[in-house]
């Protein structure tokens, strides 16, 4: 098995689409009234805005950390701080040896942004 899809939920799907495509560089795609996707090489980011899909209840921010790797920490620490994103950590080296910073999207959503050349992948045999 293998993660397909991470939901975040969000009060403005506007906003969000606007927000994450801007971090991604890429629109992604609307794909219900209250759902955009973003192809994260294989596993979807499915921005959710229960009002405006129908549902009767309000988003409310994920509880703890979606982690996201990338080959460029430094360019997405920069685009990050560029966009409504909030409380943006300074980058730091982790006691197990990644490199990354954390910040909630502006639904409130905490995120961690990893450098994918410091990944922890567990022991090595």
């Amino acid at each position: 098995m293998k993660i397909f899809r991470v939901i975040v939920p969000v009060a403005d799907i506007e906003a969000a689409a606007k927000f994450y495509g801007k971090l991604f560089n890429v629109h992604g795609e609307l794909v219900s009234p209250g759902r955009h996707y973003f192809d994260c090489e294989g596993v979807i980011l499915a921005c959710y805005d229960p009002r405006a899909d129908g549902d009767g209840f309000d988003a409310t921010p994920n509880p703890d950390h979606i982690y996201l790797s990338t080959d460029n920490l430094e360019g997405v620490y920069e685009k990050v701080k560029a966009c409504d994103a909030q409380n943006v950590s300074t980058v730091e080296t982790q006691p197990w040896g990644e490199r990354s910073f954390y910040c909630k999207d502006p639904f409130g959503n905490p995120l961690c942004f990893v450098d994918s050349k410091t990944l922890f992948l567990g022991a090595q045999k």
